[in-house]
């Protein structure tokens, strides 16, 4: 595997970081995870645009344009030979002294990952609630950070089977996010999503799969939800940016086993849009 360090594309074995980064020293860092689909970076704009806001909030200097990105991109899928990858894209604060810093971070590191893309074809998931609660966010939003712990204490309570999502509440009982995923479910043709307010995660693909349900009129809702709600769904599925649209068989001991027409329309509309669109933004003009 090949990576990019801070202008370099080296072997993995070569990237190093320094011991006073401030993303390893105090957490101080974002990534993006997303997917190239024949050298298309799916709502690449929408993934940088959450970076850099995040990045503000945190003080970390970092900005890039849409043709370095993809100068960058490039590059690193022909190192590796690859045409569709998966890719991280991570920021840290950079090097400086011990203790905290309230300054504007001017030299970060900057670390792009990438790994050939899994198939996903035909895959569903079971689905069931955490022992474990949800976190509130660090500041007044939750950002894509470093501060991963609660996800890995979550995920060691799962175990490693791949095709069992867990189920955050927060600590009132309210439904609220997977460990890698947004959560959806459809009752009556109208489908449900927990609010951010519950402190989750507004992920680039909840809010296009929000944007697809409105081009296409269908409803939905985002609110406070227990997990009966859930249990009386009609289609219950989950999203991230590389799996994007995960159809739910099961959640906790209720069964779903009957058509899913709103997930199985989202995931056809994932199959065109993936290979064409920058941002969900784009969907206003844009026909099939």
């Amino acid at each position: 595997m090949f990576v990019y360090v801070n202008g370099q594309i080296l072997k993995k074995e070569e990237a190093r970081i320094s011991a006073f980064d401030h993303g390893y020293m105090y957490g101080l860092g974002l990534f993006e995870t997303f997917r190239v689909d024949d050298g298309h970076p799916f709502l690449l704009d929408d993934h940088f645009q959450r970076l850099q806001e995040g990045l503000r909030t945190m003080g970390i200097s970092w900005a890039m344009n849409r043709d370095e990105i993809m100068e960058i991109l490039t590059t690193l899928l022909e190192a590796n030979g690859l045409k569709s990858a998966y890719v991280r894209w991570n920021v840290s604060a950079g090097p400086h002294d011990v203790g905290l810093y309230t300054g504007e971070y001017e030299e970060p590191t900057v670390i792009v990952y990438m790994k050939p893309l899994p198939s996903f074809q035909g895959i569903t998931k079971t689905a069931k609630v955490l022992d474990i609660r949800r976190n509130t966010p660090e500041g007044q939003v939750r950002l894509k950070s470093h501060h991963y712990l609660n996800n890995v204490l979550a995920k060691r309570e799962l175990g490693e089977d791949g095709t069992v999502e867990g189920i955050f509440l927060t600590e009132s009982g309210f439904v609220a996010e997977g460990v890698v995923s947004n959560l959806f479910w459809v009752k009556d043709e109208v489908v449900y999503t927990p609010s951010v307010e519950t402190g989750i995660l507004n992920g680039v693909t909840r809010q296009f799969v929000l944007a697809l349900l409105e081009k296409e009129g269908i409803k939905w809702e985002a609110g406070f939800f227990r997990p009966n709600d859930l249990s009386v769904a009609d289609e219950v599925f989950i999203t991230n940016s590389i799996q994007e649209v995960i159809p739910i068989r099961s959640f906790n001991e209720t069964n779903f086993i009957g058509d899913k027409p709103i997930t199985n329309k989202l995931k056809l509309a994932f199959d065109y849009y993936r290979h064409c669109l920058r941002s969900r933004t784009e969907l206003k003009g844009e026909k099939r």
